[in-house]
């Protein structure tokens, strides 16, 4: 296993998490991606919020885990074309193609392909700067 480094490992999970508390938000996509999605208001009532945003951490650090190992001998330029590679490439792009399956709207996908894109593009910046 390469070394790593875990510090910036847990920036980058935090850099994606809290990206997607933005990109998720009223403000920006909330509402089209609900209506896209096709779930009701108040959806967001259901469920264990603790649990919901612990889980999505956990597996954005793994993300953020895979990826640094994933770019551990490249330098910042190769670092940042490879997270783009796995985030819009294979993560966004199989994403996308589920979303074909489901039948859910050309939104649906752009939403959430624009996040998890920004979202790697944004743990291989700080995964490539602090190496």
């Amino acid at each position: 296993m390469p070394a790593v480094n875990w510090l910036a490992i847990f920036v980058a999970a935090m850099g994606m998490f809290v990206l997607g508390a933005v990109w998720f938000s009223t403000p920006v996509f909330l509402k089209p991606w609900m209506k896209a999605a096709g779930l009701p208001e108040g959806y967001d009532q259901k469920g264990s919020v603790p649990v919901i945003f612990g889980t999505a951490f956990v597996m954005i650090f793994i993300m953020a885990a895979l990826l640094a190992m994933f770019t551990a001998p490249l330098d910042f330029g190769g670092t940042l074309a490879a997270s783009l590679a796995a985030g819009f490439g294979w993560a966004s792009l199989s994403f996308w193609m589920l979303s074909l399956f489901e039948r859910k709207p050309l939104t649906y996908a752009l939403i959430n392909v624009g996040y998890i894109t920004a979202g790697f593009a944004l743990m291989g910046v700080v995964l490539g700067v602090w190496k």
